[in-house]
């Protein structure tokens, strides 16, 4: 309603009578969120108290191009659906205006399309059209159609102004609703967002790797994906066997679905088994209420169990029945619960040495074990350590604000030379310390943590004197100039402040290969 059409309403133009009507009426709105139920209960109230014979409210749609029933009475239950364009009809004409329209006698309205069935001339008698606006800030956002009894002494001036006070009383549930509908959509759209970003940071093809071993773990991914096919995923500590099981899932039919990460080596030998598979109120002290567990949870999903190898072989044989058969019971309880879950485990033991020694059960293993796959430490694949190297120094120095442009020969030397036990988690924590310590634009390999510089460690350095400490800084230097200038002597003497003859004695001394930097 506008602000000019407020003026016009006096209070002494309102009768006592209409004024308790419009009292039930703001008290229906407020009391149920439900658009429809709220809409319903207005006319409801003026059918009882105002004695419409039929009455409906019709919205607009997003794109303000329709006009839809929101709500009606008096009306048979095929005519809920009926629809008007703007500027179709009295009921288009009034959306399109924003103003009233009242037609004492339909039989004389050509405009009046009769669509809703709610007057037959060879029956009936003539009946009143009366089409409110429902707006807010001149703009519409729906019609209120009422249809009365035609009565020649109506005062329509009080009536069309008792409608529009009715019509400005609608617009708070369906503010409401609109307001509701937006969030609901902004938190479908952003779900969307985020699943679709889940699926491209989880795709393989995001996954560090050029090597042979690599490439074959790709094909391997892309063939059991689309399958409903357990995986066992092996490899040492550190290998990203996570990140494995992420890639299958994020790239199945089921990447919309839970995946629900497991460490079984984590979670206590006395409630792996609530934890699996949930557990009823009073199963136990503590139990206060219902919980389900991990394998419900996932449902639809995947489930992703890592450190199979250290379960206890109680729950390996109820794990067992889960996989041949997809249902268990909680703890405590004796409802069975059926579930469709993909199973995906890793671990980094020997299961065949486990069964050897009865500390695995072989049937669970055979049935673990239908599609595996087996991540090569880095020490086994070290062209990937430059990428991975590359790919960690980039992702800390955003984190941490740092422009770091490269990393330096006698470093990266040394990282080729490292074992690396922890594999990659250790090669991203190393990184992750270089970029923390470094002061300009490159990583130097003192910059590296001590247990890639001593000989305990790595074996890759020995215990220094102070002249083969000064030794290596000053062949690093040398090797770094000569590096920047592409293996131009002249050029790299320059960057060191020093003599083309000096450098050259130096780089006989310290046998530096300088086509390696051509």
């Amino acid at each position: 309603m506008t602000p000019e059409t407020k003026t016009k309403i006096s209070k002494k133009e309102i009768l006592p009578r209409q004024l308790s009507i419009l009292i039930e009426i703001n008290q229906a709105v407020s009391r149920n969120p439900d658009l429809k139920v709220s809409l319903t209960s207005v006319l409801q109230i003026l059918e009882k108290s105002f004695f419409i014979k039929s009455g409906s409210v019709f919205l607009l749609d997003e794109d303000d191009t329709h006009l839809r029933m929101a709500a009606s009475i008096g009306y048979k239950a095929e005519l809920a659906k009926t629809k008007y364009k703007v500027g179709e009809g009295l009921t288009g004409r009034v959306a399109e205006s924003g103003k009233p329209i009242v037609v004492p006698q339909v039989s004389k309205e050509p405009l009046f399309l009769n669509r809703m069935s709610t007057w037959d001339p060879s029956v009936d008698k003539d009946q009143t059209f009366v089409g409110i606006p429902i707006a807010l800030d001149y703009k519409t956002l729906g019609v209120l159609i009422i249809n009365l009894a035609y009565n020649s002494k109506r005062d329509y001036d009080n009536t069309t102004k008792f409608l529009t006070l009715i019509a400005s009383a609608l617009l708070q549930p369906i503010q409401l609703q609109r307001a509701i509908e937006q969030e609901r959509q902004r938190l479908i759209n952003e779900n969307v967002s985020l699943k679709q970003r889940l699926k491209e940071d989880h795709s393989f093809s995001n996954i560090i790797g050029t090597s042979h071993e690599m490439q074959e773990i790709f094909s391997q991914i892309t063939q059991v994906s689309n399958a409903n096919t357990t995986v066992l995923i092996r490899g040492e500590s550190g290998t990203g066997k996570e990140l494995i099981a992420q890639s299958i899932h994020y790239n199945s039919p089921r990447n919309d679905k839970p995946f629900i990460r497991v460490n079984c080596a984590a979670i206590p030998e006395n409630l792996i088994e609530s934890e699996f598979f949930g557990y009823e109120k009073g199963a136990f002290t503590g139990a206060v209420s219902r919980k389900k567990g991990r394998f419900e949870l996932a449902h639809s999903g995947t489930i992703f169990l890592d450190e199979i190898g250290d379960l206890s072989p109680m729950t390996q044989v109820k794990l067992l029945r889960v996989l041949q058969e997809q249902e268990f019971e909680r703890v405590g309880g004796t409802e069975t619960i059926r579930v469709d879950v993909r199973v995906i485990a890793a671990t980094n033991a020997n299961l065949e040495t486990l069964i050897e020694k009865n500390k695995f059960r072989e049937d669970l293993y055979y049935r673990l074990n239908v599609f595996s796959i087996y991540l090569p430490p880095l020490r086994e694949r070290k062209s990937d350590l430059l990428l991975l190297a590359d790919h960690f120094m980039i992702k800390y120095g955003r984190e941490q604000k740092k422009v770091i442009r490269r990393i330096s020969t006698p470093a990266i030397d040394m990282l080729m030379r490292y074992h690396w036990p922890g594999n990659v988690r250790e090669l991203e924590n190393c990184i992750e310390r270089a970029v923390l310590v470094c002061q300009d634009n490159v990583i130097h390999s003192y910059h590296l943590p001590p247990t890639l510089q001593t000989a305990e460690s790595s074996n890759t350095m020995s215990r220094q004197s102070l002249t083969n400490a000064v030794f290596t800084y000053e062949k690093e230097l040398i090797q770094e100039a000569l590096k920047s200038a592409s293996g131009n002597k002249a050029r790299a003497a320059r960057l060191l402040d020093t003599t083309e003859r000096i450098l050259g004695y130096k780089i006989e001394k310290y046998e530096i290969n300088v086509n390696r930097f051509k």
